[in-house]
C-alpha cells in the first residue's frame, strides 16, 4: 500500500544551513525510503510539503517538549495511515544531537497530533550530517511509525525487539563492525538491519519478521492492511 508523506520543512531562516532543505532533497528522500521498503508491502508518496520559519521549533524541539507539541498541533496533516515528517536542527534542549524520534502505531489513537516522526534536517540525502546522510535516518525512523523496534531492544533477553530473526544484540552498533556479536547464541550482530544504528553506508535491510511484525502492527493500530 502507498502511504502519504507530509514533509514539514521548519528553518531557522531561508538558508540551506538554515534548514530550508530543498525539494530535490526530500524527492530523494522518499526514493531511499521506497527501496529500503521494496518487499514489504509499504511505499511512500509525497504528499506536500510545508515550509516553516520558527528558530525556537528548529533550535529546541525535542521529545515531550511543549515547542513539539505546538509545532505539530500546528502542522500536521491526513489520519492515522499518513506519515508526517519534520525537518529539525536539534541544537538545544531534549532533542539536542538527535538523528530523529518517532512515534509507534500503538499510540496514534491515545494522541493523534502527536503521530509522525522528527528528523536532523541534515540527515536527508545529499545533507551534511555525513555518515548519517544518506536518507536512512527516515528509513529507521519510519520503521518504528511502522510497529518496529530497535534490533538491541531489551539487549540479549530472548523477547528482545519481538521478532525472532533479527539476532539479539546488547546494544547499539555504531559505524559498521562486520562480526561483531554482543549476544551468545542467535548469530552476529543485525548490524546490517535498518534498526540498529550503524552508518547509513552500513544499512541494507528488513528481515522477513520485521515485515510481517509491521503488517500486523499497521493492521492492527493504523487499520492499515499490506
Amino acid at each position: 500500500m502507498s502511504h502519504k508523506v507530509y514533509f514539514h520543512v521548519v528553518s531557522a531562516d531561508t538558508t540551506l544551513s538554515g534548514g530550508n532543505v530543498p525539494d530535490s532533497q526530500l524527492d530523494a528522500q522518499i526514493s531511499v525510503m521506497n527501496t529500503a521498503y521494496a518487499g514489504s508491502g509499504i511505499s511512500w508518496v509525497k504528499a506536500g510539503t510545508t515550509r516553516t520559519i520558527n528558530s525556537s521549533w528548529f533550535n529546541g524541539v525535542g521529545p515531550g517538549t511543549s515547542s513539539q507539541t505546538q509545532m505539530k498541533s500546528a502542522l500536521r496533516q491526513g489520519g492515522r495511515a499518513d506519515l508526517n515528517v519534520y525537518t529539525v536542527g536539534f541544537n538545544t534542549g531534549s532533542g539536542a544531537g538527535l538523528l530523529g524520534y518517532s512515534t509507534f502505531p500503538s499510540s496514534y489513537a491515545g494522541n493523534p497530533t502527536d503521530d509522525g516522526v522528527v528528523m536532523l534536517y541534515s540527515s536527508v540525502p545529499g545533507g551534511t550530517a555525513a555518515p548519517y546522510n544518506l536518507g536512512q535516518t527516515l528509513t529507521h525512523e519510519a520503521g518504528h511509525w511502522v510497529g518496529l523496534y530497535h534490533t538491541f531492544e531489551g539487549g540479549c533477553s530472548t523477547s528482545g525487539d519481538l521478532v525472532s530473526d533479527t539476532p539479539p544484540e546488547s546494544s547499539p552498533a555504531f559505524g559498521c563492525p562486520t562480526n561483531r556479536d554482543t549476544c551468545s547464541g542467535g548469530g552476529v550482530d543485525p548490524i546490517h538491519n535498518f534498526m540498529d544504528y550503524t552508518d547509513d553506508a552500513c544499512m541494507n535491510n528488513f528481515t522477513p519478521g520485521q515485515v510481517t511484525r509491521l503488517k500486523s502492527q499497521m493492521a492492527t493500530y493504523r487499520g492499515v492492511a499490506l
